[in-house]
């Protein structure tokens, strides 16, 4: 089980990897080799765990200890647990523990873009988005609707951020993902997919998009989604490198959904 340690002290540099230091320098391994990522809520923490993510230490308001107990006894006792009082624990992290607990974790090793798309049907591909809610959104549908892998541009968000994580309800730890490299995107990675059997469709306001219960977007077994960021969608390099771009019929003068709400309706679509 974890070792408990009482802090008192908020300027404890052992608890800096909760609440002073970045998502960057979490990603970079200040704190440990091969960096770390902070799992938020009792649910994250247990499917992080499930995951064979390995605990680093935890933070505990100290009136959830009781109902933490199973989760620490899952940890080692070279672990720390770091139990604060209720009324310090908002001010160490700036806000409210969503059911008091934090796990920091190391990061998984890093995939490629070959690895998880092996043996893979139905593709999610993200490019350049900035919003870490609608990264975990994302996630989430993706894992629930019948994605097998998801592909990140190489300045999209961090989909183990602390955010992220939480919105997308640990879904981000279930479902395989990999970074393009700097240099291959997009065109390097588009049509490698392409080379691998998938259609490639950019969800886009194109013109000759076809709607997205086209029967002719079912022709093909192996599918990649493209979305793109949130401001101005997908790039010029990542629509040529597409087969078609497909639309979700609007109503009432609408022209489109956000990302998260777009890509669960693409995803029963063209994934179910």
């Amino acid at each position: 089980m974890a070792r408990l340690v009482y802090a008192s002290d908020l300027s404890d540099e052992r608890l800096d990897i909760f609440s002073r230091l970045t998502e960057h320098q979490l990603r970079a391994g200040l704190e440990t080799d091969g960096g770390a990522f902070v799992a938020e809520s009792r649910l994250v923490v247990e499917v992080a765990l499930d995951s064979g993510a390995r605990p680093l230490s935890f933070l505990l308001d100290e009136r959830d200890l009781a109902a933490s107990e199973g989760l620490l006894a899952r940890a080692g006792d070279d672990v720390p647990a770091y139990v604060l009082p209720h009324d310090q624990i908002s001010r160490l992290t700036g806000f409210r523990l969503t059911r008091g607990l934090l796990c920091a974790m190391r990061r998984p090793p890093e995939r490629s873009v070959e690895d998880v798309v092996r043996g893979a049907r139905h593709v999610a591909v993200l490019e350049d988005l900035v919003d870490v809610a609608n990264v975990g959104a994302l996630f989430r549908n993706a894992a629930a609707l019948g994605a097998d892998a998801v592909i990140l541009s190489p300045r999209c968000a961090d989909p183990l951020c602390r955010r992220a994580l939480r919105v997308s309800m640990g879904c981000a730890l279930k479902l395989p993902w990999a970074r393009a490299e700097e240099g291959e995107w997009p065109r390097g990675t588009l049509t490698d997919l392409r080379d691998r059997g998938f259609s490639c469709l950019a969800l886009a306001l194109e013109p000759g998009a076809v709607p997205l219960d086209d029967a002719s977007l079912l022709v093909s077994e192996r599918r990649a989604l493209l979305f793109g960021s949130e401001g101005f969608g997908l790039s010029r390099e990542a629509l040529e490198a597409c087969e078609r771009s497909v639309i979700i019929p609007m109503a009432r003068g609408v022209d489109s959904l956000n990302v998260a709400a777009s890509s669960a309706v693409a995803f029963w679509q063209l994934f179910r």
